[in-house]
């Protein structure tokens, strides 16, 4: 069973990073073999997407287990749909983390620990800086970024300003 662990550093001494798809390293496991990988996260610094992008680096690789701090919701739903168990709330080193996972001490996840954008700096983008999926805008301007409550985007958490509930960038400014 192949098991990744997200990482600060690229040994299995290194700290566990308590962002997935933002993390800066991946450290795969085989504990069968006793084999250790460790990958750069090339997502670190995407614009967007680094959790769905950083899930599918997980499953090419062929992770059969994921360990991490915490995991915001488009990962998780990657994860779950391709039947890997997530186990989040991991601490302390990658070893540590591991030896708590096959010693049956790192329960499974049943969801996102985080809200989506959780690891941009800031926790995301700011109000109404969103990429436009129709949402209702004032005086007709739906779908305008930052336009009207709700619009600006999709899903989101707090300060994301992504729509879901009016978080978008408040009234229309003319």
């Amino acid at each position: 069973m192949k098991v990744v662990v997200s990482a600060m550093g690229d040994t299995p001494e290194s700290e566990v990073d308590p962002r997935f798809g933002r993390c800066r390293y991946l450290i795969f496991h085989d504990p069968e073999s006793d084999g250790w990988e460790a990958v750069p996260n090339s997502n670190i610094d995407a614009a967007g997407g680094a959790g769905i992008r950083t899930a599918q680096l997980v499953l090419d690789r062929g992770a059969e287990a994921v360990i991490t701090g915490n995991m915001g919701p488009n990962a998780m739903e990657v994860l779950s749909s391709a039947g890997i168990p997530v186990h989040t709330g991991a601490s302390g080193t990658v070893r540590s983390a591991l030896e708590a996972f096959l010693s049956g001490r790192l329960p499974m996840t049943g969801g996102p620990t985080v809200p989506g954008h959780a690891g941009l700096p800031g926790g995301g983008p700011p109000a109404g800086a969103g990429t436009g999926f129709p949402g209702p805008g004032a005086a007709g301007h739906t779908g305008l970024p930052g336009v009207g409550p709700g619009s600006g985007g999709r899903a989101g958490g707090p300060g994301c300003g992504r729509g879901r509930g009016g978080r978008g960038g408040g009234p229309a400014p003319w």
